[in-house]
């Protein structure tokens, strides 16, 4: 029996990075399991993952724009459909989205980004909460957030905005959801050895990790899933409000992944990263600063 036996959980941005992870570590904990992504391919590819450990008949995928209310509601009725219940929503979507100097960003990328990462929030939030008190059972929301959220230089500025968002509105849900005994908390990552952050250039990647984090090892989506579990687990039945930081002691020394003021190479170029929802991003390079 695994820690999370018995329990159905919805996982937004399943299909890549720590939602992948998430979604692979729930089945061998026993849960039963709803993938939501844009990116159907790579949704394909979990689905055969999880074929190959055995465990097909407890995971579905739902093609899902996490900004689109109907959508969301349609995910979470997947769930029921399927497996008759819910007990967790891990709101993990998310894209790099609007970065560049502020002078130079555009209002529609910026809603874009916002969209993906913090009404996508609020929505997973919103309408689990609803299935969540319907059935009267309790149950866990838990949201990604980011070590961008608690400084600058950890992000840009538009990403780093939106999971401060993220931070406090885990805060003042959980104190809403408490009576019914609905847990609300976040998981902060540092930057990790996943598509978004390595671009295809993990040694790359790996290098900048390791020449600013404490500890020695770059960190993977699966040191983040394993904090998810624990999250979604009856061993954090005392637990909401919270926003677990799983960084490597990145933030303890300064989350300036990609330093700061003019020099940042966030600031060399504009546009917007949709990450890897599988959708072309932008990038408009700007004259020398």
């Amino acid at each position: 029996m695994g820690r999370l036996a018995g329990k159905v959980a919805v996982i937004t941005g399943g299909a890549n990075g720590i939602g992948r992870a998430t979604a692979l570590r729930f089945l061998e904990e026993g849960a039963r399991v709803v993938i939501a992504d844009l990116n159907t391919p790579n949704a394909e590819a979990v689905l055969e993952q999880a074929a190959q450990a055995g465990r097909r008949d407890a995971i579905r995928f739902v093609r899902t724009d996490v900004a689109e209310e109907r959508d969301v509601e349609a995910m979470l009725g997947c769930a029921l459909d399927a497996f008759g219940r819910l007990d967790c929503v891990f709101n993990n979507a998310g894209i790099g989205g609007a970065f560049g100097p502020i002078a130079e960003t555009r209002v529609e990328d910026w809603d874009a980004t916002l969209a993906v990462l913090l009404r996508g929030v609020f929505l997973g939030m919103k309408h689990g909460a609803r299935v969540l008190t319907a059935q009267d059972q309790g149950g866990s929301i838990i949201s990604t957030a980011s070590v961008a959220g608690f400084a600058a230089g950890g992000g840009a500025h538009c990403y780093s905005a939106a999971k401060a968002a993220i931070i406090n509105l885990t805060r003042s849900v959980a104190v809403e959801l408490a009576p019914y005994r609905i847990r609300v908390n976040a998981v902060a990552p540092g930057p990790l050895m996943t598509e978004l952050f390595h671009r295809g250039n993990p040694a790359a990647a790996e290098r900048a990790i390791l020449e600013r984090q404490p500890w020695p090892d770059a960190g993977q989506a699966r040191d983040v899933a394993g904090v998810v579990v624990f999250l979604a687990s009856p061993d954090a039945g005392f637990v909401t409000g919270e926003t677990i930081v799983v960084d490597g002691g990145l933030l303890a020394r300064g989350p300036a992944v990609f330093g700061g003021g003019a020099d940042s190479p966030l600031l060399r170029a504009t546009g917007l990263d949709r990450g890897s929802t599988g959708e072309p991003s932008e990038v408009r390079r700007l004259g020398r600063r």
